[in-house]
């Protein structure tokens, strides 16, 4: 028999389970990878994630090689022309089974139906992005759960009982084989500065396991430390998955950390997280087409200020901590996790700019963009989301400056021009630069936050009173 396994968000050949099971039945194996550029392009696909892609695809070709399975690159413009393109390539080499792991987006999904109804061999689909499978967790109801909490508890119980599967990369079935090329359509963005490939991925794991994992807890929030572990590059592509970050986990500390206060448990938090989010596109399809999850939100009438809008992506509002985030996020394709969450606070609640904004325009520099995670941490931040933030949540950009960069190493990385404001003035910067004569060296702040957080507080409320009017 021979098989044909579809790499998609999938670039490994450990704990791969299309790959596992096509390889299980002592099939001949194949491997083919469809690039969809114009279909990237409508997903607002990063420059900088497009070229990691396609470093991450020649690091999958030369283990493919290794293991002397044939890989086969292909372009299809858009997800359209994929069933007729997999048609062709399935007839031309005599293809028993398709293998492939699941997307969760919706146009994945309609893809992978029409693929489905085009093909007359058997399409077999797996979970190979969760540790817990989507659509195996809910409540009584029968629906999914809404909250992350209620969420989080029955994950932990599920893997407490279950343990979670890990699995090996196939046998080579024959010689290696000289490794096909790689190159991508359309202008890409460096992103050298990330190792790329499964070995370079599990190396980054180990090293975060075993230098930064137990003090992740206490860590994490501050951008100037290295205390994330700069691991959802791999993730979003699927070169590591889920199992091997537990299974890293495992390995250092010994045992899983399942409860809350354990060493390493809140990066493991992390990780459910990721898979809430993901859970919630598969149940919730409107997710993955620019609409809230609260469908109330709806009627929030957001501002169309296209220059603060601008302002806000150049790093140009007058709060120091936003700015030298959206400078770094601009510059380097990737932003620390609480400096996302104060952005999108600041776009939403200070400035009351639609989240969707802000959701499409982290999509067009990330490197590890990723559609769940993405749109789950903008919802959360303006409310609109399942489990948000409570719509009165609204983060100060100036007190979360001073707490998470006290000293401002990290404004001053990314803010040159400040690098005469002392600390004491280094969060607000304003008064002392008029006062040395330097007022034209960075702006005044875009708006004044205590009244731009009394205006979004009103937005909600207003929204909440028409709701309960009769």
């Amino acid at each position: 028999m021979r098989h044909l396994i579809w790499f998609r968000t999938d670039l490994r050949v450990a704990d791969n389970p299309a790959l596992f099971e096509a390889a299980i039945e002592g099939a001949e194996l194949s491997a083919v990878f469809i690039a969809s550029p114009g279909q990237w392009r409508q997903h607002g696909m990063a420059d900088i994630q497009r070229d990691f892609l396609a470093r991450n695809l020649a690091a999958l070709s030369s283990e493919l090689s290794a293991l002397g399975i044939p890989f086969t690159l292909l372009e299809a413009d858009t997800f359209v022309e994929v069933p007729e393109l997999l048609g062709r390539l399935v007839a031309e080499r005599g293809i028993d089974a398709l293998y492939a792991n699941q997307e969760i987006g919706v146009n994945e999904r309609r893809r992978d139906r029409a693929v489905q109804q085009t093909l007359s061999i058997p399409v077999r689909v797996y979970n190979g992005d969760c540790v817990v499978a989507h659509g195996s967790l809910a409540p009584r109801s029968g629906d999914m759960y809404k909250v992350f909490t209620p969420y989080a508890k029955a994950w932990l119980a599920r893997v407490r009982a279950e343990g979670y599967r890990l699995l090996p990369a196939p046998r080579a079935q024959g010689q290696a084989l000289a490794v096909a090329p790689v190159s991508l359509p359309d202008g890409q963005v460096s992103s050298e500065a990330w190792l790329a490939g499964e070995r370079a991925a599990h190396r980054q794991l180990a090293v975060f396991c075993h230098e930064r994992l137990r003090e992740y807890g206490e860590r994490r929030d501050y951008p100037d430390a290295e205390g994330t572990s700069r691991l959802s590059p791999y993730l979003a592509l699927g070169v590591l998955s889920p199992n091997q970050c537990l299974a890293a986990v495992e390995a250092e500390l010994g045992c899983l950390p399942l409860s809350r206060g354990e060493p390493g448990f809140s990066w493991v938090n992390e990780l459910i997280w990721r898979e809430f989010y993901r859970h919630l596109l598969v149940v919730y399809p409107r997710l993955s087409m620019h609409q809230p999850f609260k469908a109330e939100t709806r009627a929030l009438k957001w501002s169309n200020n296209q220059l603060s809008f601008d302002l806000w992506c150049r790093g140009r509002t007058g709060y120091p901590l936003v700015d030298a985030a959206m400078r770094c996020l601009n510059e380097t394709g990737w932003m620390h996790n609480r400096l996302r969450m104060i952005v999108a606070s600041f776009l939403t609640k200070d400035l009351h700019i639609d989240w969707r904004r802000g959701e499409d325009y982290f999509m067009s520099r990330l490197i590890d963009g990723e559609l769940a995670a993405n749109n789950g941490g903008w919802q959360w931040a303006a409310g609109t989301g399942a489990d948000a933030a409570p719509y009165f949540r609204v983060f100060n950009p100036t007190t979360q400056s001073e707490r998470f960069d006290a000293e401002g190493r990290f404004i001053k990385r990314w803010l040159p021009e400040l690098a005469e404001v002392p600390v004491s003035a280094i969060h607000a910067p304003h008064e002392w630069l008029t006062r040395h004569g330097m007022a034209q060296a960075y702006p005044p702040p875009v708006v004044d936050h205590a009244r731009a957080r009394r205006h979004a507080i009103a937005m909600f409320d207003d929204l909440k009173d028409r709701q309960e009017a009769p």
